[in-house]
């Protein structure tokens, strides 16, 4: 699968994770590399648009976009 089109932007990459290299990393591979649609911030960007995605929303909190987009 093609890298999430949203890798480059990403807020929470760019800005809440930049002083955790190792675990963005981790991230990176299982949201934005291997499977973005089971990742809460594209969940949300794609249903309500990427102003909606809250900042400290982290890839794998699937049960609050969830509830964001319901």
């Amino acid at each position: 699968m093609a890298d999430c089109k949203h890798i480059e932007r990403c807020i929470f990459f760019n800005d809440k994770m930049a002083d955790m290299p190792g675990m963005s990393e981790i991230y990176k591979n299982r949201y934005c590399r291997e499977d973005q649609f089971a990742c809460a911030r594209y969940v949300v960007c794609d249903a309500l648009g990427k102003e909606q995605v809250p900042g400290d929303l982290f890839p794998n909190d699937r049960e609050r976009a969830l509830e964001l987009i319901a």
